[in-house]
Parts: structure tokens; C-alpha cells; sequence
């Protein structure tokens, strides 16, 4: 006999917590750092005190930057390699930096949308009605 679970909750906009998160904000109020250091996430926001230590961000975010800044770098070189003649070391010290640089600046952006999207979409911990079975207090 399956069971029915109907839960309750209210729907988050999704491009607004994605857009704030983008600007490293608490998806929620907007207001709060989604930050405390470069990569890491407050457990709460200063602001609203909503919980955000639940984001499982993990590895999307360097594969989105990675792709974003690949497609870019890429297309520049081939674009330089088909219209003028260019020594490799140009190559070398012109986009070698920028395929650093570029996505490393990019990176806390990129997770704070990312963390945006798991809090509108009631990922992992964001949804008030998930219980972790792997918590102590579950077991």
C-alpha cells in the first residue's frame, strides 16, 4: 500500500535566489553575506539568520566556470590563430593567466548562484521537512 506524503510549503522564486546568490547574497533576504571567506559559506545569514550550512555545492560550480571560461578562451585562441600569425609564447603569456585568473574570480559568484538554486528548490537540508537519516539525532 503506498503512502501519500501532501507536504506543505511555500514555493521560493527561483531567478530571484539564483540573482542574489550571483551577487554572493543570502538567497533569502538578500541582504545577508552568503560568504565568509573566499569559497565558504556562512552557516547562517547575518541578517535573516536563515540556515544555509545545508548547500551541497561541491564540484558544480568549477565545472561551470570551467566551461564558461573554456568555451571563451578557446574561441579567442582560435580566432587569434585564424587571423594573424602569433608566436606561442604570446600564447602562453596572454591566456594561460586568463584561463587562471578568470575563473577563480568567477568561482564565488558561480557557487553562491548555485547555492541559490539548491535553497529556491528545497535541496538537501533547505527543506524544512527532510530528515537527514545519516544525522546522530536520527538514529
Amino acid at each position: 500500500m503506498p503512502i501519500d506524503v501532501t507536504v506543505d510549503r511555500q514555493p521560493r522564486p527561483l531567478l530571484p535566489a539564483v540573482g542574489k546568490g550571483l551577487r554572493c547574497r543570502c538567497p533569502k533576504c538578500g541582504e545577508g553575506k552568503l560568504f565568509r571567506s573566499f569559497l565558504k559559506v556562512n552557516d547562517e545569514c547575518p541578517v535573516c539568520g536563515e540556515e544555509l550550512h545545508h548547500h551541497k555545492a561541491d564540484d558544480l560550480p568549477p565545472y561551470i566556470s570551467i566551461i564558461i571560461f573554456g568555451h571563451i578562451l578557446v574561441g579567442a585562441m582560435l580566432h587569434m590563430e585564424m587571423t594573424m600569425t602569433i608566436a606561442p609564447y604570446v600564447y602562453l603569456l596572454t591566456l594561460a593567466p586568463l584561463a587562471v585568473i578568470l575563473p577563480l574570480a568567477m568561482l564565488p559568484s558561480i557557487k553562491g548562484a548555485v547555492v541559490g538554486l539548491q535553497w529556491a528548490n528545497y535541496m538537501h537540508g533547505f527543506d524544512p521537512t527532510f530528515r537527514d537519516p545519516a544525522a546522530p539525532d536520527a538514529i
